[in-house]
C-alpha cells in the first residue's frame, strides 16, 4: 500500500537513509579477518625486543593500531588448548569445555586420556602413509581430529551462519589445536602440520586440496636437513638483552645444543621423528606456516570475493617449543620473535598485494605466556622462593597422608588418578572405606597443601558453591568444568613449575603465564593504546561487532570498541 500523499517526501527519506544506512555498513565490514595467534608470546616480549624489529611487522601493528596494554586471561590453566578456546568463542572452559591440552576420562578404572581435538571417527587425511625421499621410513597417522569437544561456537561459526558458504573461514597452524578451535565446527577448513606434512581430517574434507599435495611434495622441511640456525643479529645484542646464550635450566632435546649455532638433523645422520621434533624448534617452521597462509588465501581466494567477509585464523606454534626449551630470558626465544617478526611482516606485505589491508581486519594475540627459568632466578636472588615439582613426589604426599588418615587400601586399588596437579577420586577407593566423596575431597587438598610448592587447592564441591573465593579461586573456576575436571585442582606458588626436566612451562593464573598482546588492525579499528584492563574474552564479541554478525551465544566478553 502506498504512503498517504502529504507523508510521500518523508517515506523516501526514509528509505533513502536505510539504503545509505545499509551501504555504510556492507563497505565498513572487512573483506577478510586475519586473527594471529603466536604460542607462548608474552606481552612484555613485544616491549623488549622492539628495537629490533623491523618497521612492517609487529611495530607497525602497534603503530597504526590499536594497543590494549593490559590484556590478560582470566582463568587459571594457561595451556595452549584453552587459550585457544577462548580466543573466538568469548567463553572460558568452565563453558566451552577444553579445560587442558589433555585430559583423564573419568572412566574407572581403566583411566584413559584425551587429546582436546582427539576424535577417532575423524582420521586425519594427508599424514598415512607418507614416504620422504630421505630415508626415515613411513609416516605413521596419528588418531583423528576435530572440535567435538569443543561446547561453545566462534565467530567464525556466528559468519557461517550468517552469510553460509559466501563467507570462508579457514584456520592454519602448526599445532592441530590451533587451527581447529580458533575456527569452529563450522569451519570450511582446518590445516597443521605432522611430521614435515600440512594435513586435516576427515571432519572438514576427504582429501587435501590439490594446492596443498602440491605444497607437500616439495618436501620444503626435508630440504632443511642439516641446516644451520645462527642469530640474526650480532650476537652482542643478545648478550645485551638476554644475557648469556649458555644458561642453567636450558633444555637440549631433540639433538639441539643449548648454545647457537644450532644444527637441524635431530642428532641423527637421517631423517626421522628426532629431525621434524628439531625442526618445530626453528623458525623455519613459523615460515612455513605463512606459506600455508599465502596458499589459502590465493587459492581459496579469501577476502576477494564480493559480498561476504571472510575469516583466516593463523598459529604461529614455534615460539612455544622455544620457550619451553629455553625460556623467556634466552637468545632463542629472541631471535625466534625477532625473525616471527619479519614473517609476519612478508605476511602483511603479501595480504597488501592480495586483498588490501585497507579492506582487512587483524587481530594478534597469544593463547598464553612461561614462567622464567627457576634457575634464573636463584641465580638472581636466594631470597626468591622457586623450583622444579615432580607430580610423583606429591602423589607420595597425598596418598601417605591418605593411608595415614583412614588405613591403607586393599585389593591393589588407589586413592586417586592425578591428571596434570589435579586430582580424580577413585568410586573403588570410597566404597572401600565407605566415605563420603566431599571427605575424601577435603582430606586429598589437605594433603596437597601440606607440599611447600602448593599456594592453593580447590575441590570439586567448593567450585560447585557459588559463594566468592578469591581472585586466584574465582580463575580456578573458570577452568573447571564439572564432567572433565578433576575433584580437587591444585595451584603452584608463583615461580614453581611442574616441569622436573630442565626448560619450563606455563599453566598458572599468574601474571607472567596469563598477560599477553591484544592488538587489532585495519577495518574498524581506531589507532591507539588503552591502559585499562581487558580480557581476551572480550576478542570474540569485539570482533563479531566488527564483523556486524550476533556475537558468539555463550558469549561472556564485552565489545572494547
Amino acid at each position: 500500500m502506498n504512503p498517504p500523499r502529504c507523508l510521500r517526501p518523508l517515506f523516501s527519506l526514509l528509505v533513502l537513509l536505510a539504503g545509505a544506512a545499509a551501504a555504510g555498513a556492507a563497505t565498513t565490514a572487512p573483506s577478510l579477518v586475519v586473527v594471529i595467534s603466536v604460542d607462548q608470546l608474552r606481552a612484555d616480549y613485544l616491549e623488549r625486543f622492539a628495537p629490533y624489529f623491523s618497521d612492517d611487522g609487529f611495530n607497525r601493528l602497534a603503530r597504526e593500531g590499536l594497543t590494549f596494554a593490559d590484556s590478560h586471561y582470566r582463568h587459571s590453566l594457561t595451556k595452549t588448548g584453552p587459550g585457544h578456546a577462548v580466543m573466538l568463542t568469548g567463553v572460558h572452559a568452565n563453558i566451552h569445555g577444553i579445560i587442558a591440552n589433555e585430559w583423564l576420562l573419568r572412566t574407572w578404572p581403566a583411566l584413559e586420556q584425551v587429546n582436546c581435538v582427539e576424535d577417532r571417527d575423524s582420521p586425519l587425511v594427508g599424514a598415512a602413509p607418507i614416504t620422504v625421499r630421505s630415508p626415515g621410513g613411513v609416516l605413521e597417522a596419528k588418531t583423528g581430529r576435530s572440535p567435538r569437544h569443543l561446547l561453545a561456537s566462534t565467530v567464525g561459526d556466528q559468519l557461517k551462519l550468517r552469510y553460509g558458504p559466501a563467507a570462508k573461514v579457514f584456520g592454519v597452524a602448526d599445532k592441530d589445536r590451533a587451527a581447529i578451535l580458533m575456527t569452529g565446527k563450522l569451519a570450511d577448513g582446518a590445516y597443521w602440520t605432522e611430521s614435515g606434512r600440512v594435513v586435516t581430517s576427515t571432519f572438514y574434507r576427504a582429501e587435501l586440496p590439490t594446492y596443498f599435495t602440491a605444497f607437500n611434495a616439495e618436501q620444503r622441511v626435508e630440504q632443511c636437513f642439516g641446516r644451520e640456525w645462527t642469530r640474526l643479529l650480532d650476537p652482542k645484542i643478545y648478550e645485551a638483552v638476554q644475557g648469556p646464550d649458555d644458561a642453567e635450566g636450558e633444555a637440549s632435546e631433540a639433538g639441539l645444543t643449548r648454545t647457537f649455532p644450532k644444527r637441524i638433523d635431530g642428532g641423527q645422520k637421517t631423517i626421522g621423528k628426532d629431525f621434524y621434533e628439531a625442526y618445530d624448534h626453528t623458525p623455519w617452521d613459523n615460515e612455513l606456516v605463512a606459506d600455508m597462509a599465502r596458499e589459502l588465501i590465493v587459492n581459496e581466494k579469501l577476502g576477494q570475493a564480493d559480498g561476504a567477509p571472510d575469516l583466516l585464523a593463523v598459529g604461529f606454534s614455534q615460539t612455544d617449543k622455544v620457550g619451553h626449551g629455553y625460556g623467556p630470558d634466552s637468545h632463542e626465544i629472541m631471535d625466534a620473535i625477532v625473525r616471527l617478526d619479519r614473517t609476519i611482516a612478508d605476511l602483511l606485505k603479501f595480504i597488501d598485494g592480495k586483498v588490501g589491508l585497507k579492506n582487512c581486519t587483524i587481530v594478534l594475540t597469544a593463547d598464553h605466556g612461561v614462567a622464567p627459568l627457576p634457575e634464573r632466578i636463584q641465580a638472581m636472588s636466594r631470597d626468591v622462593a622457586t623450583g622444579r615439582v615432580k607430580g610423583a613426589d606429591i602423589d607420595q604426599q597425598v596418598f601417605a597422608a591418605l593411608d595415614a588418615k583412614f588405613g591403607a587400601l586393599s585389593g591393589g586399588e588407589r586413592w586417586a588418578a592425578r591428571d596434570g596437579l589435579g586430582y580424580h577420586l577413585n568410586p573403588a577407593a570410597l566404597a572401600q572405606k565407605q566415605l563420603a566423596p566431599e571427605a575424601l575431597e577435603n582430606a586429598v587438598r589437605e594433603a596437597v597443601l601440606q607440599h611447600p610448592a602448593v599456594a592453593a587447592a580447590y575441590t570439586r564441591t567448593r567450585l560447585a558453591d557459588p559463594a566468592p573465593l578469591n581472585r586466584v579461586g574465582e580463575a580456578m573456576r573458570l577452568s573447571y568444568f564439572p564432567p572433565r575436571s578433576p575433584d580437587v585442582m591444585t595451584v603452584l606458588k608463583p615461580y614453581f613449575i611442574d616441569r622436573a626436566t630442565p626448560g619450563t612451562t606455563h599453566g598458572t593464573p599468574y601474571d607472567y603465564d596469563n598477560h599477553v598482546p591484544l592488538l587489532w588492525f585495519g577495518v574498524g579499528v581506531k589507532p591507539g593504546v588503552r591502559t585499562e584492563r581487558v580480557g581476551i574474552d572480550d576478542l570474540a564479541p569485539t570482533l563479531a561487532h566488527i564483523l556486524g554478525v550476533p556475537e558468539p551465544p555463550l558469549a561472556e566478553g564485552r565489545v572494547l570498541f
